[in-house]
């Protein structure tokens, strides 16, 4: 990812890998419509593997590359996903091999300028480049959706890292140097329970730093001022997020 990479998730990997949201299908779907073949697409900062995985179907091999081996360790393995431990800038894949490349909530991350020549390397003549990323998460429930963005925003939120100010502008700060593609709107809405969303909690880079900075970890009194507002441990409510999708061709 960084010139010189230090992995801020490898203690979060399996929380990532068991309470991160999945994309919308129908972006993999519109994807595969718009790339010039179905044959390779590289994932590029593909954590462990949410959005690799629900691209298999359209694709006859998926090259999945992460910079973080306890992210790829945590990845599920697939007949048609290739999982590998490399960084974004230098990749190993041919030159002109690629339909397609996905960056799912991680291109904040890259050397930009190194990433987008590599880019430009892999992919076919025509081919696709897609980087998205979401934010601004909502619950249903008043109350519940308030103390979830007072959490977030005053109790978490100064702890966030700098690059977390690309997500939050859907990565319109970001310079982006193809011939832009104008995307539909995906809606990305997950339903969860208070466990799982105290989970995606404490899965976040911004608690992680919180806690290393406080000495003790603030999704528990989150966890305690949301229970009796939930509706109990099996009630399941919708969360919401702002999804933002830039992509571009490469002539």
């Amino acid at each position: 990812m960084t010139k010189e990479f230090t992995d801020p998730f490898a203690t979060l990997a399996a929380s990532y890998a068991a309470f991160r949201p999945t994309y919308p299908a129908a972006l993999y779907a519109w994807l595969a419509e718009i790339a010039p073949g179905r044959e390779l697409v590289w994932d590029c900062g593909c954590g462990n593997g949410q959005a690799s995985l629900d691209l298999a179907p359209y694709f006859a091999c998926v090259i999945a590359t992460d910079a973080s081996p306890a992210q790829i360790a945590a990845a599920r393995s697939h007949p048609k996903v290739q999982f590998r431990v490399a960084p974004a800038e230098c990749s190993g894949l041919a030159d002109a091999s690629a339909d397609l490349i996905t960056v799912a909530q991680a291109v904040q991350w890259f050397d930009l300028d190194r990433f987008y020549a590599e880019a430009r390397r892999v992919l076919k003549p025509g081919g696709v480049l897609a980087v998205w990323t979401y934010s601004g998460a909502s619950v249903e429930g008043e109350d519940i959706d308030s103390t979830l963005q007072s959490f977030n925003r005053d109790i978490v939120g100064p702890y966030s890292p700098p690059e977390r100010r690309h997500v939050d502008s859907g990565y319109r700060e970001l310079a982006f140097p193809f011939e832009e593609i104008q995307a539909p709107v995906f809606k990305m809405e997950t339903s969860r329970t208070l466990a799982e969303l105290v989970g995606l909690s404490r899965s976040a880079l911004t608690t992680k730093r919180f806690i290393e900075a406080r000495g003790f970890d603030p999704v528990t009194d989150l966890e305690r001022q949301l229970s009796p507002l939930w509706g109990g441990a099996t009630r399941r409510r919708t969360m919401t997020s702002t999804h933002a999708l830039r992509v571009g061709r490469v002539e």
